[in-house]
């Protein structure tokens, strides 16, 4: 089936000739909306399935509103710094609060053949650090005017729900310093993302539990989980890491063998956490869905066998555009999910359609037994 995502044209154009649509990186469903994230803004765009324009094989999405990020959180650059980026990887949804989260990368700089070679080897060579990368908050979700909005706080509920983010600044955050000494990890903070460095492009949460899914490293086939648990800081609108893990560490490793494929977005279903996978490197495929049974519910860390894994199925994908991103399960009217919704990336001409529009796919599936 096919969802028709109709953004504004307005809204739609970033600059430099980018558009919003073209670079879908997150998706989430809450009620008879969608949120969703490109990874070159600092919002969170809010869509409206629309009833009586849905035929047997589509369905449509419009009523863009555009929710900034700075209205909510405290960027570690605000706009005023001339960064518009955040590059969300993750959205997930509990308890009233959508949770968002940065890929926590470094960046190199794209060469311009352009320059030269030693002008290209120069730009090759040049890595940079972005403070919004290093978000991992949540921001309350109110029902409004008949639709879902977001709120620095939310009061309504018996106990008052407020917007608050891990620790961070400019240069880094809690979770990104406290696996500066991991065996696993830690060697690869200094490499980008794009490198098969370190790079978050996945989330899922279970009750008070957040899986952090990572595009990179893959070590040896071995694609990487981080389990952590968040609990309110001592400052107003922050959040600290509580100690989980081995040794009093404040997060859990799990590693996955997803036949050398790294984790491009994580959802939820029951105890089950369905995995999106795709390459590690900037590479087009393949990508398929895999199914952790019981993921969220694992007493300690642990090696996830190939075996382990149920393969849901393989995703298309374009020699150079469709790059699947996003991951949400989906479902009409308030029914139990049958079906979940994939977005894409680097969105082909064949996608975007008119002057606002893009299309995703929505894939249904069987339920685990006993689920």
């Amino acid at each position: 089936m096919i969802a028709f995502l109709e953004f504004s044209s307005e809204q739609n154009m970033l600059g430099r000739g980018k558009e919003l649509r073209a670079g879908l990186s997150a998706v989430v469903q809450i009620g008879d909306t969608l949120w969703l994230a490109n990874d070159e803004t600092i919002s969170l765009e809010r869509l409206s399935l629309i009833t009586g324009e849905a035929g047997d094989d589509s369905l449509t999405f419009r009523n863009h509103t555009r929710f900034s990020l700075n209205d909510y959180l405290q960027l570690p650059m605000s706009p005023s710094t001339g960064l518009e980026e955040a590059d969300i990887e993750g959205l997930a949804y509990e308890d009233g609060y959508i949770w968002l989260v940065g890929s926590h990368s470094l960046k190199r700089k794209n060469p311009d053949l352009n320059k030269g070679s030693k002008g290209t080897q120069k730009q090759l060579a040049k890595i940079s650090r972005e403070g919004n990368r290093y978000l991992l908050a949540r921001i309350p979700v109110v029902e409004g005017a008949g639709t879902y909005l977001l709120a620095a706080e939310d009061k309504r509920k018996g106990k008052k729900a407020t917007a608050a983010q891990l620790r961070g600044n400019e240069k880094t955050n809690d979770l990104f310093e406290a696996l500066k000494d991991d065996e696993h990890l830690g060697a690869f903070l200094a490499i980008p993302g794009k490198d098969n460095g370190f790079d978050i492009e996945g989330l899922a949460i279970a009750g008070t539990r957040l899986f952090l899914g990572l595009r990179g490293p893959v070590l040896r086939g071995w694609a990487v989980i981080l389990e952590v648990e968040l609990v309110d800081g001592d400052d107003h609108g922050t959040l600290q890491l509580k100690a989980i893990g081995p040794n009093d560490r404040c997060y859990r490793k799990h590693f996955l063998h997803l036949g050398g494929l790294g984790i491009r977005d994580l959802c939820r279903q029951g105890s089950d956490l369905l995995i999106l996978a795709g390459p590690t490197m900037d590479i087009d495929g393949p990508v398929t869905i895999f199914r952790w049974p019981d993921g969220t519910t694992q007493a300690e860390e642990g090696m996830v066998p190939t075996a382990g894994l149920e393969r849901v199925l393989d995703v298309p994908y374009g020699q150079g555009v469709d790059h699947a991103e996003g991951l949400t399960l989906f479902s009409l009217s308030g029914d139990q999910a049958s079906s979940f919704l994939v977005v894409y990336d680097s969105a082909s001409a064949a996608r975007q359609v008119g002057g606002g529009t893009m299309t995703a796919d929505i894939f249904f599936y069987e339920t685990r037994k006993g689920k």
